[in-house]
């Protein structure tokens, strides 16, 4: 029976109000997790009883509470396991961001001609998706047609280098790779490797919903001072961010799987992009790069731009990641210089040492 949710938070919400939106969730149950800076993880199975409802329709009472104390929606998934509520949530959030253009292009063509009837002043405003509520069907069928036609990619922690060797098989689908036998996976992928995937392609998700765990995401926000038009200040922006993640992950002892970028714009709508990392890293300059990467992707060539969140996920004990060997002299310096600068912030305080394009907090 589906008793997972996975809640995102739409726009990203200021730290104070997200703490609220936690509070709110504990109403429910005390098993939440907190993914911040806009996402919660909470197992209601206790509650189901208690309220006399379902998961959906306890994620129906949480969307009408964010709505009414914070006025911030909420996309909610709903599963069996935090992997599929996360999938859910994703889906509905796709599916919505599409509608919303659809709608938008529509009223733009109707304005248009309206307009060149009756030429005067005007201007549409662009929609924001609304939040939504998407359930994955607790019974095995139900959860393999969710997964069916969705690609490798969607699964956690393939990202496009595996998703490539799948596909050079014919892996294409999720479909076929739970079809796969796991010995084929794992001469693929190798054995660890393939029993994961070979788990997440059938729907199974071991890791449970954690309250008080250490956090499984690490974010942080940049508000300009005005809406932004230039990419220079938003590069330098998400350098000071990047580099502020990589000393609280080095700090920490952890290491970040996939790194994603929020880009809020002046009417409040919001982008969202993520890319896995090459191998899980806590090193600056690879943050910054694929944040650099995610940033000049969205070609936000004339955006007015309120604010850049980035957000890590996927941490880990950074001593239980695989690291690949390199023997790039380059490399190894800049970590040793990192490191030299975690000793001297340690020491003297952050602001000892910084970037060169550093951007000041508004």
């Amino acid at each position: 029976m589906p008793h997972v949710l996975y809640v995102r938070f739409h726009p990203t919400p200021a730290e104070d109000v997200y703490q609220g939106l936690l509070a709110l969730l504990g109403e429910l149950t005390p098993v939440v997790e907190a993914l911040p800076p806009d996402a919660a993880l909470a197992d209601v199975r206790g509650a189901l009883r208690y309220f006399g409802r379902d998961a959906a329709g306890l994620a129906e009472i949480v969307r009408v509470r964010a709505l009414a104390r914070y006025g911030v929606d909420c996309t909610i998934g709903v599963a069996a396991n935090p992997m599929l509520a996360r999938m859910a949530a994703q889906e509905a959030r796709e599916s919505q961001a599409t509608q919303v253009t659809q709608a938008t292009q529509e009223a733009q063509e109707v304005q248009g001609a309206q307009e060149a009837d009756a030429p005067g002043p005007g201007g549409g405003r662009s929609r924001r998706p609304a939040g939504s509520v998407r359930t994955v069907p607790g019974d095995p069928d139900g959860v393999a047609a969710f997964l069916a036609r969705k690609p490798p990619t969607a699964l956690p922690g393939v990202g496009p280098a595996t998703a490539r060797t799948l596909s050079a098989y014919g892996l294409d689908s999720t479909e076929r790779i739970a079809a796969a036998p796991l010995s084929t996976l794992q001469r693929i992928l190798g054995a660890a490797t393939a029993r994961r995937v070979h788990a997440w392609a059938h729907g199974i998700d071991p890791m449970p919903v954690t309250p008080n765990a250490p956090a499984r995401a690490m974010g942080a926000e940049h508000r300009f001072r005005h809406d932004e038009l230039d990419p220079v200040r938003r590069r330098r922006a998400l350098l000071t961010l990047a580099d502020g993640l990589g000393g609280r992950l080095r700090t920490s002892g952890q290491v970040a799987a996939a790194i994603s970028l929020t880009v809020r714009y002046a009417d409040r709508s919001t982008t969202t992009r993520s890319r896995t990392l090459a191998e899980p890293t806590a090193h600056t300059p690879a943050l910054t790069a694929a944040a650099y990467a995610l940033h000049d992707a969205l070609g936000l060539q004339r955006a007015r731009v309120r604010s850049v969140a980035l957000r890590v996920e996927g941490l880990m004990d950074a001593e239980l990641a695989p690291h690949q060997l390199t023997f790039d002299p380059a490399d190894e310096k800049s970590r040793r210089l990192e490191a030299a600068a975690d000793r001297a912030r340690a020491r003297f305080g952050a602001s000892a040492v910084r970037p060169a394009g550093f951007l000041d907090v508004a």
